[in-house]
Parts: structure tokens; sequence; C-alpha cells
């Protein structure tokens, strides 16, 4: 399987995952115009894709879905609490397009789980997709690390883990003092420090590849959240690089990052 970050931060999220066989978006949180740019960037062909799989409701996870499915006939695949929330904000969809569904599904060889997520959301969910033997998980908007979400990504090769922000930031940063509370309620987003305890629970059972994803423009510096998680694996004696307990990187907010084979 092939992973790639389109993009992944509170600016908007998309992400292209792929078999052999089968290509489709996690979210499409950015404009038609930038997911396709983005997509053409990395070498793949909007047309080829299979259909988008939407987390939830908020305007950074289904911007350009609704464009994206007009323009090429894609299939938006959510549950049914998410559909209603976000229907009036993607414009007209073809009924063959609308695809509501439940815990378990499948887009052609792709098999899909979705799973609870705690957050400020009409029913938000991450996923793991599997094929051809391998498994990638996708979890971020998620106010704290659930034994759900444990659970369910725990077996998988590949990892988007978010970490949004710096605790001390939010609290000393230019936010208002409601939105503050939000991003650090239970269900807002994962602070740095969490993410790095999040990781560790999941390489309990085993090597993966994690990619720290949906980093806050304001709260936040790419540096400072790979530096929180790299510490806190390395003070458990957990070792990091090609081949160790765990392939650590980031995914840009802004740009597509390098494709990640599992």
């Amino acid at each position: 399987m092939i992973f790639c970050s389109l993009y992944s931060g509170s600016s908007g999220n998309s992400l292209f995952v792929a078999s052999s066989r089968t290509k489709i978006l996690v979210d499409a949180g950015l404009t038609g115009k930038s997911i396709i740019s983005a997509l053409e960037n990395i070498g793949e062909d909007p047309r080829e894709l299979s259909g988008i799989l939407i987390t939830h409701e908020h305007i950074d996870h289904i911007k350009g879905a609704g464009i994206l499915s007009r323009k090429y006939g894609l299939p938006i695949y959510a549950n049914e609490k998410t559909w209603v929330a976000m229907e009036s904000c993607l414009g007209k969809i073809a009924t063959e397009n609308i695809r509501i569904v439940g815990s378990e599904f499948t887009v052609d060889d792709l098999d899909i789980r979705a799973f609870r997520v705690p957050h400020d959301a009409a029913a938000c969910q991450g996923y793991t997709i599997s094929a051809e033997g391998k498994k990638v998980s996708v979890a971020t908007d998620i106010g704290v690390f659930t034994e759900e979400i444990r659970r369910n990504i725990k077996d998988s090769d590949l990892v988007l883990l978010e970490s949004n922000h710096d605790v001390e930031m939010v609290k000393f940063g230019p936010y208002p003092y409601e939105l503050k509370r939000r991003i650090l309620s239970e269900i807002g987003h994962l602070s740095n420090t969490d993410c790095g305890l999040a990781a560790l629970e999941i390489l309990k059972e085993g090597k993966k590849k994690i990619i720290l994803g949906h980093l806050s423009g304001t709260n936040n510096l790419p540096e400072l959240a790979y530096k929180t998680v790299e510490n806190i694996l390395v003070e458990k004696g957990l070792s990091l690089g090609k081949g160790m307990d765990a392939e650590l990187s980031l995914a840009s907010r802004i740009r597509p990052s390098s494709y990640t084979e599992v």
C-alpha cells in the first residue's frame, strides 16, 4: 500500500491512500483545485480515484469534496450523522455517489473499518484501511486517546496520528478563551505530549511507521511537535529510524509529503 498526506493541518486536510488496484482520498478539506494540483504534483491522476472517505463535517475536512465528486463522479463515504451535518455544505451530489456507511465497508479491494473518535462533531471517526496484507490508520481530530482508538490501530503498519498543539502555546496564544478551552478539551485536539504518550501505547504492539499530522499553524511548530514526541519515545528506550522500533515523520500542513510505502 501507499500513503501520502496531501495536506494535514488546521488549514485543511486531505490524504491519499492506494493499493495496487484502488486509489482513494480520506477527506477533502481544501479547494478542489488545490487537491487536484497536489495529486498531480505527486504523479497521480484524480480521474483514477475510487472515492472520498469523510471523517467528519468540519470545513477543513470537506471543503473540496462536493466539487471533486461532481467533477470526477466520485462516491463520498460517510456515516449517517455526518452526512446529515455536511450535506448542505457539499452542494448537489448525485444520488449514486451518496454512500452512507456503517463501521465496516469496502471500496474495491480496500477493506475499511471506521472507529469513533472524541471530537466536537456530529459523529467523528477515524479509519483503518487494509489491503494486500497491510494496514494503515488515520486518527486525527481526537480530544483524547481512547481504548477504542488504540484497539483499532494497534496492528497497523502505518498510523497518521494527531499532534495538533503545544499546550503552553495554546494557553498563552492569541485565541479567545472559549476556543482555547475547546482545543484543550476531551472533544478538541490531541497535544504533542499526549500524541507521544499515545504513540508509546501503539508501539507496544510492534514496529510502526508513525506520521504526525493535523498540526496547528498557530499553536505548534513542526520541530516542536517532532521533538516532543521523539523525546517521549526515546526516554522510554525506543529507537527511531528505518528498521528500528518506529519510523517517525511529519505531515506538512501546506504541501504534499513524501510517499510512504508499507
